[in-house]
């Protein structure tokens, strides 16, 4: 499995790319798409919301479960991935790139401390 150095990871299998001026991207990690398999619709309702920090801010559904998905750190929804109404099986097969979810402005920075790194994250998930 792939887990970039450049993101930071959730004990809930979120991860986060900082773009600039406290804008990111969030999406789903390659071990969190490995487990709940073909990904067939993504929902985000939270676009122009605040969504707290570990707070729900959309739904993934796969072929036999549907996941809630958290947010990483506080923070305004400013753009879902309009590419995932057509093909939300893009999480799945480039989950780090094309199959980011949300756009966000990061309200408190320092909240990214609380996230793993790269190797942190990798041995979570190995527990």
């Amino acid at each position: 499995m792939n887990f970039p150095s450049d993101l930071k990871y959730s004990k809930e299998h979120e991860w986060i790319k900082i773009l600039d001026d406290n804008t990111a991207l969030v999406g789903i990690t390659d071990f969190a798409q490995n487990e709940l398999g073909d990904i067939v619709y993504v929902e985000v309702d939270t676009v122009g919301e605040e969504v707290e920090k570990d707070e729900v801010f959309g739904t993934i559904e796969a072929v036999k479960t549907v996941s809630d998905l958290f947010m990483p750190v506080t923070a305004e929804v400013l753009e879902f991935n309009e590419k995932l109404e057509d093909a939300p099986e893009t999480v799945n097969t480039d989950p780090y790139g094309e199959g980011w979810i949300v756009k966000v402005k990061i309200k408190d920075p320092s909240q990214l401390d609380d996230l793993m790194d790269s190797e942190a994250y990798r041995a979570y998930i190995a527990q």
